[in-house]
């Protein structure tokens, strides 16, 4: 596309429709060009009280705005003078932004004609201006010359004035940002929205959702921001991590969950997060829980307790601790783990940092009553465990639609199903299994695959041989299919 003949050659500026040439005045003088006609600023401008002290105290969103008042030009014509954009003017004029850079400041201050006496030694115009050193490279070779020639109080102001420009653009170099705070704020809403859809959405479009946001993440934080927002990053990148790593379980793929637990973990160490450092080894408790490796999730859990000094975090950690304990038949440290959660609730604290995001990252009191049913019903007290799974099953239904859970719903029913075939109320079983057999394939969790096997094995028992009906129930729980992984995300 060709360039507007009311732009500037140099920059692309707009230019003044008092400016008859190609370029503003500020590129025109760093090229040595004869500075093109424009407007100019009257001498009593200049002796303006307020525009001198703007301009002493480099307030120079102040000084242009006076000085544009005072001359009766336009903003344009102002951006034109110094080589700013009228945007980035306007946000100065506006005070939204500062003028921190030397060299544009050099360039603001000499593009409206500056009188040198209004001017800090820096920023005259027959004396060097000294270049700042690079952020990066120029803390230990000197920022400014530390043994004036004469020692003077002249060449001091000097010291002190060129101390400060370099401070300012230090400042503005560690300030310079590859990601908005809009950006961020999105990133943000992005994850809850993730965490809060993944209890009662399909996994597919939550998987591929988060992967987006994980990469965008990572890509944002191979560039440069500042500190605070490259803490921020490394959390939001762990928290990705962390949501992948439970979509990969629940569709069955352990290897590609673990990766995604290592990758969260390393994030939360450089962010330094002990909330996300919890929730990773709670994570990695309750993946060991459903393998083989049974006994290794109670050595996650009390790694988990060090981190987390309270909240919902700590109630998770030792409501998986109880369920874990009871799998392998630890009852006494199984209701430890119980009078735990009992005691976290009463405890008060600062409330967990993740929990913001909401859904999966929050343990409401639906999912701990879930948790200490399915305890419950490992050790054999039935009826306690069809207690407390009705209890929690009862508050997902009535509670609000984005916080239900298909998955805790649908294991909690099965824990249900569990203490009526013990009780040998088959009836009363087929009628919890209904809503199990009638979710849509893409909202069944492996874990509700081998929990139903576990079901089909209990009806198959010789005491239950005579029941057609334990048949029936049987057969359906054996053909219970399961979203599952056609190949590995990682090799075994």
């Amino acid at each position: 596309m060709p360039r507007s003949p009311r732009a500037c050659a140099g920059c692309g500026c707009r230019l003044s429709q008092y400016n008859l040439e190609e370029r503003c005045a500020a590129c025109a003088r760093s090229r040595n060009l004869a500075v093109p006609p424009g407007p100019s600023i009257p001498p009593e401008v200049w002796n303006d009280g307020r525009v001198q002290n703007a301009i002493a105290a480099w307030d120079f969103g102040a000084a242009s705005r006076l000085i544009r008042e005072g001359a009766g030009l336009r903003q344009e014509d102002m951006a034109s003078m110094t080589g700013l954009s009228q945007s980035f003017l306007s946000m100065l004029e506006a005070g939204s932004r500062r003028l921190t850079n030397l060299e544009k400041a050099v360039t603001f201050l000499e593009g409206i004609g500056t009188p040198d006496a209004l001017l800090a030694p820096p920023f005259r115009r027959h004396e060097a201006h000294p270049a700042p050193p690079s952020p990066r490279t120029g803390a230990s070779h000197g920022l400014v010359n530390p043994h004036p020639a004469s020692g003077g109080a002249a060449d001091l102001n000097q010291l002190a004035s060129q101390a400060a420009a370099q401070s300012l653009h230090f400042t503005d170099e560690i300030a310079k940002s590859n990601v908005s705070d809009v950006e961020l704020e999105g990133l943000q809403a992005a994850l809850a929205q993730a965490a809060t859809e993944y209890v009662h959405a399909p996994l597919h479009q939550i998987f591929t959702n988060l992967v987006s946001t994980r990469d965008r993440l990572f890509a944002l934080l191979n560039g440069h921001q500042p500190l605070g927002q490259t803490r921020e990053l490394f959390l939001l990148a762990g928290t990705s991590c962390l949501l992948l790593a439970h979509a990969s379980q629940n569709l069955g793929d352990e290897d590609a969950a673990i990766a995604q637990l290592q990758t969260a973990w390393s994030l939360a160490e450089q962010s330094d997060h002990n909330d996300l450092r919890a929730w990773v080894k709670g994570t990695a408790a309750l993946i060991a829980e459903w393998s083989s490796r049974r006994q290794t999730a109670l050595d996650y859990t009390r790694q988990a307790i060090q981190l987390s000094p309270g909240g919902e975090t700590r109630i998770r950690i030792a409501a998986i601790e109880a369920r874990a304990a009871a799998r392998i038949g630890d009852r006494g440290t199984a209701m430890a783990a119980l009078e735990e959660i009992k005691r976290a609730r009463e405890r008060s604290g600062a409330p967990d940092t993740l929990t913001r995001f909401g859904g999966l990252l929050t343990f409401p009191e639906a999912k701990q009553h879930y948790y200490i049913g399915g305890t419950y019903a490992l050790l054999g007290e039935h009826r306690l465990a069809e207690q407390h799974s009705t209890t929690a099953i009862e508050l997902y239904e009535n509670g609000p639609a984005e916080h239900r859970s298909y998955g805790d719903e649908a294991l909690a029913r099965l824990d249900i199903v569990t203490a009526r075939i013990a009780a040998g109320e088959i009836e009363g079983a087929g009628e919890q299994l209904r809503p199990i057999l009638d979710l849509p394939l893409d909202r069944r969790i492996r874990q509700l695959g081998d929990a139903m096997r576990g079901v089909a094995r209990l009806l198959e028992e010789p005491r239950l041989a005579g029941s057609f009906v334990a048949r029936e129930l049987a057969d359906a729980a054996l053909g219970y299919q399961a979203i599952n992984t056609r190949t590995k995300a990682l090799a075994p």
